[in-house]
C-alpha cells in the first residue's frame, strides 16, 4: 500500500481563493472510498499505487473542467512494499520517538 500527498494548485482563478476547487478535488476522494486526510497544505491519500495515481489525475483535471487553463499538481509518494503502513502509523512513530527522548539532542 502506498501513501501519497497530493497538492492541487489551480492558477488563473478569478480571485485569490481556491477553496472551491480544492473541495471539488477532495470530492473525488470521498466518492472513491479511499482513506484520506485533508491538511492545510495538501491531502494525504492511502491505497494501492495505481488507484492513487488514477485519482490524482481525476483531481488534476477538475479545475480544467471548471474553465481554468493552468493547474500545477504535486505528488509525493511513499510506496513501502516490505509491510503495510498507514499515515497515522508514521505520525505515531515520530510521536513515540519524541516521548522516548529522541529528537531532544541539539
Amino acid at each position: 500500500m502506498a501513501i501519497a500527498e497530493i497538492n492541487i494548485i489551480p492558477l488563473g482563478t478569478p480571485g485569490p481563493a481556491v477553496g472551491d476547487y480544492i473541495a471539488d478535488a477532495v470530492g473525488v476522494l470521498e466518492e472513491s472510498g479511499v482513506e484520506f486526510e485533508v491538511t492545510a497544505m495538501g491531502t494525504i491519500v492511502e491505497g494501492e499505487l495505481e488507484v492513487i495515481l488514477g485519482l490524482a489525475r481525476q483531481m488534476h483535471e477538475l479545475p480544467f473542467s471548471k474553465g481554468l487553463r493552468r493547474v500545477v499538481t504535486t505528488i509525493r509518494i511513499d510506496d513501502r512494499r516490505d509491510r503495510e503502513a498507514t499515515a497515522a502509523e508514521k505520525v505515531e512513530t515520530v510521536r513515540q520517538r519524541l516521548r522516548d527522548g529522541a529528537g531532544s539532542e541539539g
